[in-house]
């Protein structure tokens, strides 16, 4: 399972609607090799689906990942920081093992 927190079910209603993207879109999170920890996350927008994705939906959200992203996914909590000090959207991911300083990449 993936999870949205509400910061970032709220940034994402606000982007689709200033974007004027349909109830077809959905969120893409994907895993990618780089970054100074070894992999990077990956966030878009998407309303085409893929062999192999991983649907779910979680506080009105529907959350779609390809199958090999969701083993290092799984169980993760996507949320959003505003402010002078936030940072966006960030990944709360139990299976990292360690992180980079800035919080973009990731090992297990």
């Amino acid at each position: 399972m993936l999870f949205v927190a509400d910061s970032a079910k709220e940034r994402i209603q606000d982007i689709m609607e200033s974007q004027h993207l349909d109830k077809e879109y959905f969120v893409r999170v994907s895993v990618t090799s780089g970054g100074c920890s070894g992999l990077s996350y990956s966030m878009d927008f998407d309303n085409e689906s893929r062999p192999n994705d991983q649907v779910f939906e979680d506080n009105g959200v529907k959350v779609v990942t390809d199958l090999r992203s969701f083993l290092y996914l799984c169980n993760t909590t996507l949320e959003f920081s505003g402010g002078l000090n936030g940072k966006g959207f960030s990944f709360n991911n139990p299976n990292a093992a360690r992180t980079c300083g800035c919080g973009e990449s990731f090992a297990v």
